[in-house]
């Protein structure tokens, strides 16, 4: 009697749901595994980077299906030695369809609302204009101006949660430098210094065109466009010597529009803040009294 073996044929289904599990368990390690981007140096870093790690873990588990899915076809339905006709004519596969529909539409939209989520997180969907942000009495002129007037504040960043006082910052991007103004010590300077652990504020405005304000250390990234004051609150978070880079096409020189932000610990901060500090100018009457 000749013993012969038999195989067991295993529902599609299972075999779909196996792969579709490891598929999703791979992109997850990927995602939680790998971290491509640059050390987070301030408060809003670490709610960016949440958001970075489930793109990539998306990301991660399309490429890997998708591509695993291609050579899984070139390897299954390639050309016999022998065949000379065309293939199967095949048309119309409803369940497919509806599955090719619906998970990049679920995805679509989990992203949406997450990203909507971790933006509202940082500040962003704050009202710039309202009543609950008024750190200094030049801001709240500005942030109570009618919706049409000019200096009205039109985007950026509100601060999440203040830390003690904010410091404000004056930026003013020109082809092809930024240049930062310390208003209470009448501070100019082509670098942007800053404490660790003290909110600060930028208030930004273009002379010429479009400009970007970007630290990929913070996180941020802020368009400064002509005739429409920007608002952009950040915390520095560690200490050392960022890149700000301007990343929106501003002309010929584009390139070279680069400046420095140094986050300094609060008593070095201090010191540089107070040596460069501008002397009050006295008056006439002031000298006539001494």
């Amino acid at each position: 009697m000749e013993s012969g073996s038999t195989w067991v044929q295993i529902p599609s289904a299972i075999v779909t749901l196996v792969i579709g599990m490891i598929l999703v368990l791979t992109g997850l390690w990927i995602g939680q595994s790998f971290n491509l981007l640059p050390v987070d140096a301030s408060a809003n870093a670490p709610i960016y980077d949440e958001l970075f790690q489930v793109l990539f873990t998306i990301g991660a588990i399309l490429f890997i299906g998708i591509v695993g899915l291609l050579v899984f076809s070139l390897i299954r339905f390639r050309r016999r030695p022998g065949q000379l006709g065309d293939g199967i004519a095949m048309e119309g596969n409803l369940p497919l369809e509806i599955f090719w529909t619906a998970v990049p539409a679920i995805v679509v939209l989990f992203v949406g609302l997450y990203s909507y989520d971790i933006y509202d997180r940082m500040g962003g969907m704050a009202d710039l204009n309202g009543h609950g942000m008024d750190h200094h009495a030049e801001l709240a002129s500005v942030r109570h101006s009618e919706p049409d007037d000019e200096n009205r504040i039109w985007g950026g960043i509100a601060p999440a949660k203040s830390s003690g006082d904010v410091i404000p910052v004056e930026v003013t991007a020109l082809q092809f430098a930024f240049i930062f103004h310390y208003p209470e010590q009448n501070i100019t300077s082509g670098e942007l210094h800053v404490p660790t652990g003290q909110t600060v504020e930028l208030r930004m405005k273009a002379n010429d065109v479009i400009h970007a304000f970007w630290v990929p250390e913070f996180r941020l990234k802020q368009d400064v466009i002509p005739g429409q004051p920007t608002v952009l609150n950040f915390t520095p978070t560690r200490p050392g010597t960022y890149p700000i880079v301007c990343a929106e096409l501003c002309g010929p020189y584009h390139g070279g529009m680069r400046s420095t932000v140094v986050v300094d610990e609060a008593d070095e901060w201090q010191t540089w803040f107070s040596s460069n500090a501008k002397p009050t100018p006295t008056t006439d009457a002031t000298v006539a009294n001494t």
